[in-house]
Order: structure tokens, then C-alpha cells, then sequence
């Protein structure tokens, strides 16, 4: 069984947990035994404390502050939380490294590709698949509006549109960095939804249980020909 890790990225009301609870119903009824984790790792002081101020909307001191505490929350990330989890089975990431490109470009205005090129060090962290969910900013603006929690950092209409456009940046940057794959669609009905878990399912299926490789075998050689038995 090969193991995998997938990662759900997206501006704040997109679908991103919705279609994790759904990946993990389905995934649990097919018999995959599937785990899920979160953006960050929290593992190292300093850099928890400079990411709760990102994550607030308070740029770090400096760019490298930023940036440093992002790389090394993603190194402990991996090996302290993803490597021992994937060796149970697969992982869905709720955000990972897309968001917090997203994060960083926006309150630091560093470039996209060299902040996805300072994360993609951690090669033990990529995850095979990436699903962006391109839902529109006004359809996440309304879920959000409906939520009992006061809206948070980066919450608001004009932002969602800033971090959406730096999320296309970021996946396009991913790809071209890494080769990997993203997924990109709307999470909007309930037929994008439907849409997105079963395409997520079967590559969790053909990724866990690959189809048995058939063995080819060498033709088998003309039998001789019948012996003569008189004149």
C-alpha cells in the first residue's frame, strides 16, 4: 500500500473542511483508513508566536522572520506529524503550504515563486496532490456572513480577492517547482461537492490500492512440425 498525503488549500469559506468531513465519511466507508492534520505544527515556540501574529494579520518584523518561522513550523510539521501519519495510511491537509505562501506574499508582498521555492526545501512535506478550491470570493463572503464567529484576518470581501489571486500565483509556482499536480475547482453546489469528492476518492483509491501490474510473459515457441511416418 502506498501512502499519500493531500492537501485541501482555499480562501476562508471555499469548502475546505466540508470537503474534508466528506472526504473522510467516504473514505472510511471504502475502507481507506484516512487521517487528517492542520496548516501548521505549532512544535516550536518562536515560530508559533510569529505565525499567531500572520495568522492575525500583524506582518513579522522582517520578511526573514517570516519566512524562517514558516520553513522551520514546516520542517518539524513533517517530521514530527506527517511522516509518522503516513506511515498508518493516507493524510488529508486542511491548508499546508499553498496558504501559507498565500499568508506571507500578502502581508509581506514578497514574490510568490521565491516564497514557494524557500518552502518546497521541505520535499518531505509535498503532497502528492494538491486540490485548490476556486470557489468565488462572493459565495465564501456569504457563508462566512452566516457563521456565529466574528469574522477574522483576511476574512473580508476585498482581501478573499487579493489571497485568491495569490493562491493561483502560488499553484501555478507549485507545479512549475515541484511538477506536482493541482486540482483546481469550485466548491460552490452540491454538485461541485459530489464532483470533487469522487474525483479525490478514486485518485485516494488508485493511489492506495493500485491495480495489479500484469506480468508479461514470453510467447511460447511454435511446437515442431509432425514427424513423416513413412514415404
Amino acid at each position: 500500500m502506498t501512502t499519500v498525503l493531500l492537501a485541501l488549500e482555499g480562501i476562508a469559506g471555499a469548502g475546505k473542511s466540508t470537503l474534508r468531513d466528506r472526504l473522510l465519511l467516504d473514505a472510511h466507508a471504502d475502507g481507506i483508513v484516512l487521517s487528517h492534520t492542520g496548516q501548521f505544527s505549532w512544535l516550536a515556540p518562536t515560530a508559533t508566536r510569529t505565525l499567531i501574529r500572520l495568522r492575525a494579520g500583524h506582518p513579522a518584523d522582517s520578511t526573514d522572520e517570516a519566512s524562517e518561522a514558516a520553513c522551520w513550523d514546516l520542517a518539524l510539521h513533517a517530521r514530527f506529524n506527517l511522516t509518522p501519519a503516513l506511515t498508518l495510511g493516507p493524510v488529508i491537509a486542511d491548508r499546508l503550504i499553498l496558504s501559507t505562501v498565500a499568508l506571507l506574499a500578502l502581508l509581506h508582498q514578497q514574490p510568490v515563486r521565491t516564497l514557494v521555492g524557500r518552502l518546497a526545501e521541505q520535499s518531505t512535506a509535498w503532497p502528492q496532490l494538491t486540490v485548490l478550491l476556486t470557489t468565488p470570493p462572493e459565495t465564501c463572503n456569504t457563508r462566512i456572513a452566516a457563521r456565529a464567529t466574528a469574522r477574522r484576518f483576511a476574512e473580508d470581501l476585498g482581501t478573499s480577492h487579493r489571497l485568491a489571486d495569490l493562491y493561483e500565483q502560488a499553484a501555478n509556482a507549485w507545479t512549475e517547482t515541484t511538477g506536482l499536480p493541482v486540482l483546481r475547482h469550485s466548491c460552490a453546489t452540491t454538485q461541485d461537492l459530489n464532483h470533487l469528492a469522487s474525483a479525490c476518492l478514486e485518485w485516494l483509491r488508485m493511489s492506495v490500492f493500485p491495480p495489479p501490474r500484469i506480468q508479461e510473459t514470453a510467447d511460447e515457441p511454435a511446437p515442431p512440425p509432425p514427424r513423416s511416418m513413412g514415404p
